[in-house]
């Protein structure tokens, strides 16, 4: 194992390591609160229901000769 350290610089191989894994925690978030289960900031987004007391609109009503 102490042979693929001579091979690479351990700070730039860590950082690099924790800067990728730092971007692909906050794309998983992202992805997340994109989602209507896990948006833990809005909450679940409410179902559009139809609202079934409307009555149709009336027709035109024509004087007739």
């Amino acid at each position: 194992m102490w042979r693929i350290w001579t091979l690479f610089d351990p700070r730039r191989t860590l950082v690099a390591l924790f800067t990728f894994l730092f971007a692909l925690a906050l794309v998983i978030h992202f992805i997340l609160l994109s989602t209507n289960r896990f948006n833990w900031l809005e909450g679940p987004a409410k179902a559009k229901t139809a609202v079934s007391q409307n009555a149709p609109m009336p027709g035109v009503v024509t004087a007739s000769k």
